[in-house]
């Protein structure tokens, strides 16, 4: 059985999830799920070819529920997208801003557009995404509810922009992974960047991670993530994803890999893929 040729993702239609499997991916028509794991068990599932998965935002951070469910999953990173964040305020047709007394959107999006909130004395409600808020403003007959989304998210659901760029904070971007249940490796290019990514814990010896990373260093490697978090159901054992910047196929990089499984256990390479343009647009990468 073949595997459709659509791609996955978490939340309603219109959410900024949705926008980049858009962006990306065009042609392919895009999957709703009720939440990220559902998204990647499709993909495992073979009912999905690609599942598009936010990892980090500029203003808010990572998606800590991505970094531990990782690990869980056999899927494979074959792609990065960097999708710029453009918050706006929807509402019903006819609506004024002096008719508004609630908004609603995800946590992460309230939090991006706090300033703007209070300056407009509104009161917060908190939603799974903020597509399902735009969802549920577009339902409403009254002229007091507002949710933060994308102007997808209005074009969708029938839904007017009173104010575009509504984040506090101009440059907000997300970073997304697209996933894979096949590895695709692309040929090394030395004209391309690429991004390798990695998931390990350590030995239980002194100064492990020193001694695992410092094989990027000798070998002159750039290393340009690091993230920890506790795994296990212990206090103890950590593990770790790392970004660097290069190809699996390169001398060095193999040098480098060489020194870190002789320090770390439960080495994966989760991807090898090609780094986004938003990389050397905005001097991410050599």
């Amino acid at each position: 059985m073949s595997t459709p040729s659509v791609i996955a993702y978490q939340g309603h239609e219109g959410a900024y999830s949705h926008l980049a499997c858009r962006q990306v991916f065009p042609d392919m028509p895009a999957l709703a799920c009720s939440s990220f794991v559902a998204a990647m068990e499709k993909v495992e599932n073979s009912e999905a070819a690609l599942a598009m998965i936010p990892l980090e935002n500029s203003t808010a951070g990572r998606v800590e529920e991505i970094y531990r469910q990782m690990p869980r999953t056999s899927l494979h990173i074959v792609g990065e997208h960097f999708e710029p964040v453009n918050h706006c305020l929807l509402v019903r047709p006819g609506t004024q801003l002096t008719d508004l007394k609630f908004v609603c959107s995800h946590p992460q999006a309230l939090a991006q557009c706090d300033q703007h909130i209070k300056a407009l004395g509104l009161a917060s409600i908190a939603k799974l995404d903020t597509a399902g808020a735009a969802l549920e403003v577009s339902q409403r007959t009254d002229h007091q509810h507002a949710a933060i989304a994308s102007r997808l998210a209005a074009e969708l659901y029938g839904l007017e922009i009173l104010q575009e760029n509504f984040q506090d904070m101009q440059g907000n971007t997300t970073r997304f992974l697209i996933l894979s249940k096949d590895n695709h490796t692309p040929t090394f290019d030395p004209s391309k960047a690429y991004i390798t990514s990695i998931l390990f814990t350590v030995r239980n010896i002194p100064a492990a991670l020193y001694k695992a990373l410092g094989g990027f260093a000798t070998n002159g490697v750039n290393l340009i993530k690091l993230e920890s978090y506790m795994t296990g159901g212990t206090l103890n054992v950590s593990q770790f994803h790392i970004d660097i910047a290069a190809h699996t196929e390169e001398h060095n990089m193999q040098l480098a890999l060489q020194e870190l499984g002789f320090f770390a256990k439960d080495m994966r390479i989760l991807g090898c893929y090609e780094a986004h343009a938003y990389r050397r647009l905005h001097a991410l990468v050599d």
